[in-house]
This record gives structure tokens, sequence and C-alpha cells, in this order.
């Protein structure tokens, strides 16, 4: 039986081995499969190594979740300060981008939209957003509306608030409306009960 132990340690102690020697094994399903160059999956090619933490990070943002948002007006020429512009929803991916379904618009004018975001601070995050938007016919095409915001994380991450920039082009990149002011954001979760939201 001890001849049997040693023999089958043996046998482990060498797989072992040859596994830690052997350089470069990546198993991909498939052929001619693509590298995945998305930094979302953290694929490096080669032996074995430490993942750095930004890596890691990045996929955690604090910012990822579902959010109900609202924009408020204010120095926008024709409009009180405080207006309540907008509100809907918006999902921040762990992979830099985002979308919003506007509450504020009609889908027949367009009320889906989707951004990209960066982190540029702590607890700041950089979003660009465009959407389509067309005239109250829902047939014609004005342009592109481009969304700019910046804005910083509460500390418990359940929040959010910070400057928004609108901007109406034409499809000839002429700029026919500006908006500004302040959005904020409140974190949904799998509690959030409706009540929370009007």
């Amino acid at each position: 039986m001890k001849k049997l132990y040693r023999s089958l340690s043996a046998l482990v102690g060498a797989v072992a081995l040859t596994i830690l020697l052997v350089p470069n094994a990546n198993a991909i399903c498939g052929v001619n499969r693509p590298t995945p160059t998305h930094t979302g999956y953290n694929y490096q090619p080669g032996g074995a190594h430490f993942l750095l933490a930004n890596d890691v990070l990045d996929n955690f943002s604090p910012i990822v979740g579902m959010w109900h948002v609202k924009f408020f007006l204010k120095d926008t020429a024709g409009f009180k300060d405080g207006t309540e512009f907008d509100a809907g929803y918006s999902i921040w991916h762990g992979d830099g981008t985002e979308i919003m379904q506007s509450g504020g618009r009609p889908p027949l004018i367009g009320d889906m939209c989707m951004g990209v975001w960066k982190q540029v601070g702590l607890n700041v995050f950089k979003l660009n957003h465009f959407a389509a938007a067309y005239d109250n016919t829902g047939l014609n095409l004005i342009g592109p509306a481009q969304i700019q915001e910046q804005i910083t994380l509460e500390r418990a991450g359940n929040s959010f608030s910070g400057p928004f920039t609108i901007d109406q082009y034409t499809e000839a990149g002429n700029r026919v409306a500006h908006f500004q002011g302040t959005i904020t954001g409140t974190r949904m979760t799998v509690e959030t009960p409706a009540t929370s939201i009007f």
C-alpha cells in the first residue's frame, strides 16, 4: 500500500511540474477565434501572471448599475432655474458604456440614447452621450443631440449629481438648442419600491 501511495504521489508531482513548466498554454474553443481585445475580459496572453489591481477594479466600478435620473435646468435661456427638464432610467455598464430611457420624450420622437463613460477622479465620472432626435411627427430626423455630464458619486455609492449640457444639432451640424443644469441620480436595486421614483 505504501508503494502505491509513493507511486501516486510521484505521478501527481510530475503532472504538477509539467503544468508549471508549459510556457504558454491557452485553451480557446473554436477555429481561428480572435484574441479578445476588450479590456473587460482582462485577457493577457502568456504564462501565469498577476492581474493589475486596476484591471480588476475597472469591472467593479461603483458607478455600474441602474439609476433613476432627473435633469434640472439652470442658466438656460427661457427657463426658470430648477425646472425639471427630463427624467428617466439610466444603466451604466462595466465596459464603459451607458444607455438611458427618457421619460420626458415620447418614443415617437426618440426616447432611447447611448453613451460612453470614463472615471476622471475619485468618484468622479465623465459621460459623453448621443441621441437621435426627431420632430413631433416622428418622421423627420432633426439630428443628433449630445448630452455631456460630469457627475460625482456620493461616498456610499447610492446617489450622484453634477453638471450637464445638452446640445441639439441638425444633420448639417448646426447647433439649434442648448440646455444646461444639474443631473441627479438615485441607485435602483432589486429592493427599490415604485414609490421611491415619484
